[in-house]
């Protein structure tokens, strides 16, 4: 079993693919490529991917398609769209659709490592909501209704105000973890430039 994470990247341009690979590939995780949304489809029938980053202009199915189609197979899966045509209307769609990220090419490795690193992030979120709501559903089914749903109820109405807090916590994580990117990789090019060869 391969506990790499996985990130597929759908670009009709292999040299993109290629720089996906080379910067994501020594952060630990397994890089595979789709040089078309039909054949990006495929490769998603039989493999299930962590991450996906897809071009909006290919010949056939665009990006927006190859998202929303993977939306609605796989709705925890995050998206991230890359493009160098980018314009409003296509950033009202993709936020319609639900994708995690619209990102403007040309990508440099810091582009690249901090996007994988934010949609990562989103995942790991929506999968430990859906793994609280679930143990939740379990618990509430498990213990007998003597107080006619109040508990039942109270658990909802809980969650129901938790939602925004969790939200809240979410966006003003994401601008640290960027910060931090952004001044990790100051400090690197600082002292790779004063330290004397």
């Amino acid at each position: 079993m391969n506990t790499k994470p996985q990130v597929l990247v759908i670009d009709d341009d292999v040299i993109v693919g290629r720089s996906f690979d080379r910067v994501l590939s020594g952060k630990g995780y397994e890089v595979s490529t789709a040089l078309s949304g039909e054949e990006a489809m495929d490769t998603l029938r039989e493999n299930d991917f962590d991450v996906v980053f897809t071009d909006i202009k290919m010949p056939g199915m665009d990006g927006l398609e190859v998202a929303e189609r993977i939306k609605a197979r796989c709705p925890w899966t995050p998206v991230v769209v890359i493009t160098g045509y980018g314009t409003a209307d296509n950033e009202a769609r993709a936020s319609v659709l639900g994708v995690s990220g619209f990102v403007r090419k040309p990508l440099t490795p810091e582009i690249i490592e901090s996007v994988t690193l934010k949609a990562m992030h989103e995942a790991d979120v929506i999968v430990h909501a859906a793994e609280a709501m679930q143990k939740a559903d379990s618990e509430a089914e498990e213990q007998p209704d003597n107080d006619g749903g109040i508990g039942f109820a109270a658990k909802n109405v809980g969650l129901f105000f938790a939602a925004p807090i969790v939200a809240l916590g979410y966006v003003i994580a994401l601008p640290l973890v960027g910060f931090y990117m952004f001044a990790r990789l100051g400090y690197q090019a600082y002292t790779q430039r004063s330290t004397p060869e």
